[in-house]
């Protein structure tokens, strides 16, 4: 049996690399690590996945590819959950799986397995897009079937193997890392009366409170709702994501606590460090209040709670999400121009935007009368916009005589 693994080096896929040619027939693992901006956690490690038992290891570079089909989309569509979490594990997801898919076809693998829990999200967003993609494929998810029930327990399991443990069982939360986030659960983060230990915890910068005492400003330049140029200067699609997560980092932005609602029912509580992108969210909305229509800025509301909601319920590969991504690419085709953000102590402040298709008229906006607008106009206007209050208001008296 062939088995393709979604490899991440860290304990739980350490664990179960081992576990699976135990259980699997002395299976041939094949262990695939797609990079979506994991930094130095994927250094060394085709030699660990060796050391635990696969044949081999793909190490895929998908950063580009992360940030303009999957990360760029859900920023135009503004898509946040629960009004706090930027998705940064959610959007991952798709890509990843999709990678996994085309190396176990490549392979000529039996199944696709993967490392999440059975109380998490990620089980979902990996098995919906294998389902949506390769539906012949079977899918393996250990933690829902072996017997460890915590990581002390798989930190045993490796132990008594002989193998390496890839953390220290003090700092063993349970982090995912791209270039859009750092997610960090777990330990004393899982009672949320506790207060994160940010001194500590953080990984992609410092905390509101350790921030520097003076502001940062940065200039962002978008096009059709992509962000093309930083502080005037042409960037690649990672370029960008690198300068503005160290901008973020150092003045202590997008630092979230949260208790979420996850998709199989429970609440969880996490930190999420997601300093770029609460840069780039805060840019990108500047300019669309000034760019899009009363109707058009209505109507995307909707649409981003919806779009929201299939991003981290793992449903990318979905109809309806490809419907969605059209009508928000449609609503970007004037989203153009540059915003100016100051940046101090966690907090993201505007400091100005200009676009050629600003639909904000000074003239218009002005107390002062202009040629465009008569003050008189109103009064019809407001007669008219309020005669269903006045209709009703007149029968409700006339009941009561």
């Amino acid at each position: 049996m062939k088995i393709v693994l979604a490899y991440s080096g860290g304990l739980d896929t350490s664990v179960i690399i081992p576990w699976l040619k135990d259980n699997y027939d002395n299976a041939e693992i094949i262990a695939v690590c797609v990079d979506v901006g994991q930094g130095h956690e994927t250094d060394g490690m085709e030699e660990k996945a060796i050391k635990m038992g696969a044949s081999k290891i793909y190490i895929e570079d998908v950063r580009d590819e992360f940030i303009r089909e999957y990360i760029y989309p859900m920023v135009q569509a503004d898509a946040v959950y629960e009004d706090k979490y930027l998705l940064g594990t959610s959007i991952a997801r798709p890509l990843i799986a999709k990678r996994l898919v085309e190396i176990a076809l490549k392979e000529g693998a039996d199944a696709i397995c993967h490392g999440a829990t059975g109380k998490g999200n990620d089980q979902i967003r990996f098995e919906l897009t294998i389902k949506a993609l390769a539906p012949d494929l079977s899918i393996i998810a250990p933690w829902r079937t072996w017997d460890i029930q915590s990581r002390e327990e798989e930190i045993e399991y490796l132990t008594k193997k002989g193998l390496e443990v890839p953390m220290k069982k003090e700092d063993s939360y349970s982090r995912d890392r791209n270039l859009w986030h750092i997610s960090h659960e777990g330990l004393d983060l899982e009672d949320p009366a506790n207060e994160p230990k940010f001194d500590s915890l953080l990984k992609m910068g410092v905390s509101p409170m350790a921030a520097p005492d003076k502001e940062t400003y940065v200039e962002i330049e978008f096009e059709k709702g992509i962000p093309v140029k930083i502080d005037g200067e042409n960037l690649s699609p990672i370029e960008i994501m690198d300068k503005l997560n160290d901008l973020g980092g150092k003045n202590g932005i997008g630092i979230t606590d949260l208790v979420e609602n996850r998709v199989v029912g429970m609440k969880s509580r996490g930190v999420y460090e997601t300093p770029g992108g609460t840069i780039l969210y805060a840019a990108h909305r500047d300019l669309e209040y000034l760019c899009l229509d009363k109707q058009t800025t209505s109507f995307k509301e909707i649409v981003r709670t919806k779009y929201t909601e299939l991003i981290y319920s793992g449903e990318w590969f979905t109809p309806l999400r490809e419907a969605l991504t059209a009508f928000v690419e449609k609503t970007q085709e004037k989203v153009t121009g540059t915003v100016k953000l100051k940046l101090y102590k966690g907090n993201v402040i505007s400091a100005g935007v200009k676009s050629d298709y600003s639909l904000y008229n000074a003239e218009l906006a002005s107390f002062t009368t202009g040629e465009l607008y008569s003050h008189k106009d109103a009064e019809g206007f407001i007669n008219l916009f309020g005669l269903p209050l006045k209709v009703r208001a007149m029968i409700e008296n006339k009941t009561k005589k």
